[in-house]
């Protein structure tokens, strides 16, 4: 159940950055106001996350990291935005280091 929250907390994460970026400054209100709604979804699933247990440094890894490749891809495939693949070797290594975060907070049974 821990990690469903922070999938919703990365996916709302995701909608409200994308959100952001189609408000233009906050000119355009529908766009804006979910901008807001997804930021506090966000940190209100992450925050059940943390209260459920699982670390800090991995919640938020993981959220920072997917939420960095989601916005990349989204920007890419719907935003047309260019991604090199520099951009796509640093998405990968951001994974790394967060697979390596999550690997590292593994307690023996």
């Amino acid at each position: 159940m821990t990690w469903l929250f922070l999938a919703g907390a990365i996916v709302t994460e995701v909608a409200a950055t994308t959100a952001l970026k189609l408000s233009e400054g906050f000119t355009r209100l529908v766009p804006s106001i979910a901008v807001v709604i997804g930021y506090i979804a966000a940190f209100g699933l992450i925050s059940q996350a943390l209260v459920r247990g699982m670390p800090l440094g991995v919640a938020y890894g993981v959220w920072a990291a997917a939420g960095v490749a989601l916005v990349a891809v989204v920007g890419a495939a719907f935003l047309g935005e260019s991604m090199t693949w520099v951009q796509v070797g640093g998405i990968a290594l951001v994974i790394a280091g967060v697979l390596a975060l999550e690997l590292g907070a593994r307690h023996p049974a």
